[in-house]
């Protein structure tokens, strides 16, 4: 990758502690692919205590090397049904959850590979692709479809006796700081007005972006969709319970590695699983 990635590199100090529990997102656009650039020997280093991967493209069962199925994780797959080779999320946990959860309940949806979630006794950790818009007028439709059925899903779950954090490769935009080039574009991923008000909504609805709580920087990117010398924006995130706001850590994009045209997004929460 060229300059432009590594101007803003996350806080190297974001080690765990064991005091914490340390959550990393990434939108692997093919975890294959990303471990040929070093995915899973930088996971080992960030020793996080939960990993949500998106966008794997690829069936649990297609993964031959043991480097995928690392000995100190418990890692677990949803694949597109259809076609393993689009789509996709995992998530790797350290501690063995006490359930894992695979789709939304959604019948046009679960079949793609969009959701799988971790439970433990007070938390639960997501790992959520929303499907991208970026394909023309029938690509979007399905998208905010799919958005028209989450909204509704994560208000009834916020009145769980739990904490949610969901991870995902959102492709959505909140606000102009988000996005590199807001100014002169209006076609960004994400930037509509329907996509910004559904995000905004939610926001005040009973969650928080974790990665906002602590950082307020205009210079924090984690997409750039069209390569690294055109516009970056910031559509991943870790998105928590409004309960959560008040414990999150620390929060980073470690942009010095690239392992697909995203960066993955660190945060420690004063969680105890």
């Amino acid at each position: 990758m060229m300059a432009a990635r590594f101007a803003f590199a996350y806080d190297t100090g974001l080690v765990n502690t064991g005091l914490a529990m340390k959550v990393v997102s990434l939108v692997v656009e093919g975890l294959e692919q990303a471990q040929g650039a070093g995915l899973f020997d930088w996971l080992q280093e960030e020793d996080a205590d939960i990993v949500c991967l998106q966008d794997t493209r690829c069936s649990e069962y297609s993964l031959r090397d043991d480097v995928y199925f690392p000995k100190n994780y418990s890692p677990y797959f949803l694949d597109d049904f259809d076609n393993p080779k689009r789509n996709g999320v995992a998530i790797y946990c350290k501690k063995l959850p006490k359930a894992i959860i695979t789709g939304l309940g959604f019948t046009d949806f679960d079949g793609r590979g969009l959701y799988i979630q971790a439970d433990y006794h007070n938390v639960s950790v997501g790992s959520l692709l929303v499907p991208s818009g970026q394909a023309g007028d029938e690509a979007m439709n399905t998208k905010l479809k799919f958005l028209a059925l989450l909204g509704p899903h994560l208000q009834k779950i916020k009145n769980k006796r739990r904490d949610f954090i969901i991870c995902g490769g959102w492709e959505l935009i909140g606000q102009p700081i988000d996005a590199e080039e807001a100014g002169n574009r209006t076609d960004l991923p994400g930037f509509s007005s329907i996509e910004q008000a559904w995000l905004q909504e939610l926001y005040q609805n009973g969650y928080c972006d974790a990665f906002r709580t602590l950082n307020s920087s205009a210079e924090e990117f984690t997409w750039w969709p069209e390569g690294d010398d055109a516009g970056a924006l910031r559509s991943d995130t870790q998105i928590a319970s409004l309960s959560l706001r008040e414990r999150v850590i620390s929060a980073g994009v470690n942009t010095n590695d690239a392992f697909s045209s995203h960066a993955p997004v660190i945060v420690q929460y004063d969680v105890e699983l």
